[in-house]
């Protein structure tokens, strides 16, 4: 009788100790699937500031080579007024000269 009582009371030991070590993995993997959720949302994160980063780069170019383009057109402009300018002196000259002759 004593030997039964000790099978069954070792028998509920072994059962709540498998209950508490289902209840602490259960934890475990909680807290890993938490951790990773954590981890990912810290990698989104580092991902936009990348991405705003490189925007923000792009527009600063674009915005340099918007400049530099203006630059370079109102050269090419000045250029071509002068030598319109320059052209059309010797072609005004030519006909005064001609209605003068």
């Amino acid at each position: 009788m004593e030997l039964i009582k000790k099978i069954k009371q070792a028998e509920a030991q072994a059962q709540q100790i498998i209950e508490q070590a289902k209840a602490q993995a259960a934890g475990k993997a909680e807290e890993a699937h938490e951790n990773r959720r954590q981890v990912l949302a810290e990698a989104e994160q580092e991902r936009k500031k990348a991405i705003e980063a490189a925007v923000a780069k792009a527009e600063s170019q674009g915005l340099a080579e918007v400049e530099n383009l203006k630059t370079q057109a109102e050269e090419k402009r000045q250029q071509l007024h002068n030598k319109a300018d320059s052209e059309m002196a010797g072609a005004v000259a030519k006909v005064m000269d001609y209605l003068r002759g």
